[in-house]
């Protein structure tokens, strides 16, 4: 390979569109289901809506003959006085990726992939929420660059989830039976409709009811939640709505014509991604969470999915319908000793502490806090 590499970086929004075709046909060719959030369609919204004058675009390519063979979506920042880089998409991507083409010349390209990230001369390299099961896993991370606080990324197997009449034979026969028994008592409260708009206005409406039924949700349950209550979340899944070639797909309960429930997922080469799963509280006597999941779940497996991703962490109400579940990490390396300072006393110390904190601040507190960023 050696000389034969083209490393070059894009830096700007017009670069960015400009990768487009090229960049879809590495994915096509290289990519899982679970690097979705690597993209071009998901990140050139991710740009419109987060990439601010203080965020630069960092995209890493590389190129064997002319052929993109290698791409690392990156940005550059400055944050406490220091250059970082990290992944473009935060904080609505939830896994971060390379793009690397398979074969024999992979490792080599995944190093310099990072040779070309060192060269950049940032304080700091930051890599959240990467999974198990990643292409950056692969050789890209040097050893001890892991952070704290690993968690767990369900999945669930359709083809056992899902049966013509609800749920599937990975449940038991009584969970079965309260399917059917939820769906009555909803009904009791009016006419009940399940709905899969196409992309377009009535898409983008049902997200935009998504994230103000989630945003009801968090409030009444006193949950701090600064991504969804910044009003760029919304108009981030707004605009993947209206657009037919994102791949987002809205899953509705409604009564009486008024949504009550809505499922906000990615398909992505036979994988399922769930993303936004809205109720609203008044009907959580009649299971509609529950609900909700069972009809999305069917949903996917009618569009051809096999599986369905429920994404990090591995809460309860996620193992209740797991099949399995995949480690997903957070890694930063510094290049510098003051990175190295930010790393060890604020990434790996403090910004737990905080989070920690966070969870047990008074109700009041945390509603105060949630409506400032609305």
């Amino acid at each position: 390979m050696g000389k034969n590499l083209q490393i070059n970086f894009v830096t700007s929004l017009q670069g960015l569109e400009a990768l487009h075709t090229e960049w879809d046909d590495l994915f096509e060719r290289t990519a899982g289901p679970q690097q979705v959030f690597q993209r071009h369609i998901f990140l050139r919204h991710w740009a419109r809506h987060y990439l601010d004058p203080r965020t630069r675009l960092c995209i890493v390519t590389g190129r064997l003959h002319g052929r993109l063979v290698t791409l690392w979506p990156l940005v550059r920042r400055r944050r406490f006085g220091l250059d970082t880089v990290s992944f473009m998409g935060a904080p609505v991507a939830q896994f971060s990726d390379v793009l690397v083409e398979t074969g024999e010349n992979r490792d080599a390209l995944l190093e310099a992939g990072w040779n070309a990230v060192a060269s950049l001369g940032a304080d700091l390299f930051e890599a959240r929420r990467v999974r198990a099961d990643a292409a950056l896993c692969g050789s890209a991370i040097p050893t001890g660059a892991g952070l704290p606080g690993d968690v767990q990324a369900p999945f669930a197997s359709l083809s056992r989830r899902v049966a013509a009449d609800g749920p599937g034979i990975a449940y038991s026969a009584r969970e079965r039976s309260n399917f059917r028994r939820r769906l009555r008592r909803l009904r009791e409260h009016g006419d009940i409709t399940f709905t899969e708009p196409e992309p377009g206005s009535t898409a983008v409406a049902a997200a935009a009811t998504a994230i103000t039924i989630k945003k009801n949700w968090l409030l009444e349950n006193a949950i701090l939640s600064p991504t969804v209550m910044d009003s760029r979340f919304q108009a981030f899944f707004e605009g993947l709505a209206g657009d037919a070639d994102a791949g987002l797909h809205a899953s509705t309960i409604a009564c009486d014509g008024r949504p009550i429930g809505v499922d906000l997922s990615f398909d992505c080469k036979g994988h399922t991604f769930g993303h936004v799963l809205a109720t609203d509280p008044g009907y959580d006597r009649e299971g509609l969470g529950r609900l909700l999941i069972h009809r999305t779940f069917a949903a996917a497996a009618h569009r051809g999915s096999r599986v369905f991703d429920l994404l990090a962490p591995a809460d309860g109400y996620k193992m209740q319908h797991a099949d399995g579940l995949v480690a997903v990490s957070d890694y930063s390396f510094a290049f510098s000793w003051r990175g190295w300072l930010l790393r060890e006393l604020v990434m790996a110390r403090l910004q737990p502490a905080i989070k920690a904190l966070a969870k047990r601040l008074p109700a009041v507190l945390v509603r105060r806090l949630a409506k400032r960023k609305t």
